[in-house]
């Protein structure tokens, strides 16, 4: 049985960024998010699927050496495959090492643009960096593709508030 196509070339997912970006109740709009982040999750190959689950599981219990092992595996055998270049960019922001993460997520949006995940990952660096022109910027691209996306607005809101507040 052939491997199912899967991760961000997967042929449902224009589909699903076109209901993504034309859903206002928030429940429909969560539940499109959930779909897109289970394809994206799916590198096609069931020993990478566990590898990166192995490193998603290493990384919520603070074994970030493990986590990395895992995500660094995922990544050599399949560069191709965003999602774990993108895990990969979460565990170096929770790590505090910035610089590693931007180069991640870099890599995430050059293999999936539309990755709204990264792009909220980008907006968290920049704000832990101190720069709140990049973060508005990553959450207006997240707005741009998902709308109905609570936490990038929050975040944008609260940019341009301490924005408008430093103007003062």
């Amino acid at each position: 049985m052939a491997a199912s196509i899967a991760d961000q070339s997967d042929p449902r997912l224009p589909a699903l960024f076109e209901r993504l970006q034309h859903t206002v109740r928030a429940n429909d709009a969560r539940l499109t998010e959930m779909m897109i982040w289970q394809i994206w999750g799916e590198s096609g190959a069931s020993d990478l699927d566990a590898q990166l689950a192995e490193g998603e599981a290493a990384m919520g219990a603070g074994k970030f050496k493990l986590a990395l092992q895992r995500f660094d595996a995922v990544i050599a055998a399949r560069p191709d495959f965003a999602e774990a270049w993108n895990r990969r960019a979460t565990l170096h922001y929770l790590a505090g090492d910035y610089q590693e993460s931007l180069a991640d997520i870099e890599k995430v949006l050059e293999l999936e643009p539309r990755h709204f995940g990264a792009l909220s990952g980008l907006g968290l660096v920049n704000l832990a960096l101190e720069r709140d022109a990049a973060a508005l910027d990553a959450f207006q691209r997240v707005l741009s593709l998902y709308p109905a996306n609570p936490t990038a607005r929050q975040n944008m809101e609260a940019i341009e508030q301490k924005m408008r507040e430093n103007e003062i």
